[in-house]
């Protein structure tokens, strides 16, 4: 019998999303605007479209999820300040991929000052723009630019009747990722909701891991389990790697069969609201490690809850990395993998042929979310309470001649998702177990 759906928890408000529109026009300088081009459809073959993802900086000032949307924020408009351009309303288009927004959906839903359809776009954004002195937009996205390119033509052109001038563009990306790093409350609860779905799958992943199925199959329950709970689907590429498999970091084939008496590494997540789930576990196929998998399980167990552990206000990434490294080269020496002393294994960077990624990385509407990990070159930054990040060590040992035939081609990596609050930490992925013991006795339970 399938489990309920878990319960959904509230979405973003409309004031919420004001408000972030609001504070991101603080931040400019007078005259000034914002283009800001949502996604549109992506072609998978030939007439049919992959699924569609809203652009995340878009999402994040309007909630809106609709393609070939385009926001304007123009600070100190008499007639709105927050303008959007959509989809005309087109009854036959409508009776084939559904309702659309329209002017009037987008202001009555979505507390948007003012809407237009894509059908009046080229002029009304000429009138729009005419007058602003500096533009400010995603320095990255082609439309933008070519926007902005226009624009500049137009107030050239309108110069000569006595516009002021448009002195060029800058990147509005950096503002709007910086007001992303610190989530609020109700993004955290979204985030807690996409890393609970995110756990039942893993449990049921462990669950129905048995000597004779394949990676796909593992992958199929995760996704399915996604689906089941109200998420989009996959935040992400799913990884099933089974033994070997598991040392390529970004293995997505999922093609091979379980390996019997292997290990098998996932790393997969959910996505809800567009908000992502991010867990890595790693268990025995058969349900139970032999001597040399806990051995080298334990290592990086180790080294991941006491870099957990180290998750609070003013702590930097930068200083959980280097504690995770010291925690992972010390385990390689007492098992054999490495000689010599602990610091002089790390400053010749030895254990890099065994851990070759970073601890961390930011989470939140991008499974490796925006944000700069720096507040300048020389400078970590340091972490605030409403941050959430990723703590994930891992171990992954090559085939080589040199390694001893217990640990060959073992690959190990353990993730949960962490929130930094004012007393510490919360950890969003506890329902999922990484003990030994417990992921023992879960999959026992067939």
């Amino acid at each position: 019998m399938r489990p309920e759906m878990l319960p959904r928890p509230p979405a973003v408000s409309v004031a919420e999303y004001r408000h972030r529109r609001d504070a991101l026009m603080a931040q400019l300088p007078h005259n000034a605007a914002v283009v800001l081009p949502g996604a549109g459809l992506m072609t998978r073959s030939r007439d049919s479209e992959f699924a569609f993802r809203q652009n995340s900086d878009f999402y994040y000032l309007t909630g809106i999820r609709e393609p070939d949307a385009l926001l304007l924020l123009l600070p100190g408009r008499a007639e709105g300040e927050s303008v959007v351009f959509c989809q005309d309303r087109d009854p036959t288009m409508e009776a084939w991929t559904g309702r659309r927004l329209g002017a009037e959906g987008v202001v009555a839903e979505y507390g948007i000052d003012q809407a237009f359809e894509n059908a009046v776009r080229d002029e009304r954004l000429t009138e729009l723009l005419t007058g602003r002195e500096l533009l400010y937009l995603p320095l990255d996205n082609a439309d933008a630019v070519s926007m902005a390119e226009e624009a500049l033509q137009e107030a050239q052109a309108g110069l000569r009747r006595g516009r002021p001038p448009l002195k060029g563009w800058l990147d509005i990306s950096p503002l709007i990722h910086a007001m992303r790093l610190i989530k609020s409350d109700a993004e955290i609860a979204l985030l807690r909701h996409a890393a609970l779905i995110s756990a039942h799958a893993h449990r049921r992943a462990m669950q129905v891991s048995s000597p004779g199925l394949s990676e796909f199959q593992l992958q199929a329950e995760l996704e399915h389990e996604f689906v089941w709970h109200g998420a989009s689907g996959p935040a992400y590429s799913t990884i099933v790697g089974s033994g070997a498999n598991a040392c390529v970091l970004h293995y997505i084939e999922n093609s091979a069969p379980l390996c019997e008496d292997g290990l098998v590494l996932i790393d997969a997540g959910a996505e809800f609201e567009l908000y992502a789930g991010d867990i890595t576990r790693t268990f025995p196929v058969s349900g139970r490690f032999n001597d040399a998998q806990q051995a080298l399980y334990q290592v990086v167990l180790d080294a991941q809850q006491r870099a957990v552990s180290a998750v609070q206000p003013g702590a930097t990434l930068v200083d959980i990395h280097k504690g995770v490294v010291h925690d992972l080269t010390t385990g390689l020496i007492e098992l054999g993998l490495l000689e010599g002393d602990v610091q002089a294994r790390i400053d010749d960077e030895s254990y890099r042929r065994f851990y070759l990624h970073s601890t961390s990385h930011w989470l939140g509407l991008d499974v490796h979310d925006v944000g700069s990990y720096r507040l300048d070159e020389q400078t970590p930054r340091p972490l605030v309470a409403g941050m959430v990040l990723t703590v994930e060590p891992g171990l992954y040992i090559p085939s080589d001649d040199d390694i001893p035939d217990a640990y060959q081609g073992i690959g190990i990596r353990i993730e949960d998702n962490v929130v930094v609050t004012n007393e510490g930490h919360e950890v969003l992925t506890a329902d999922v177990p990484k003990q030994i013991v417990e992921i023992e006795a879960l999959m026992a339970k067939k």
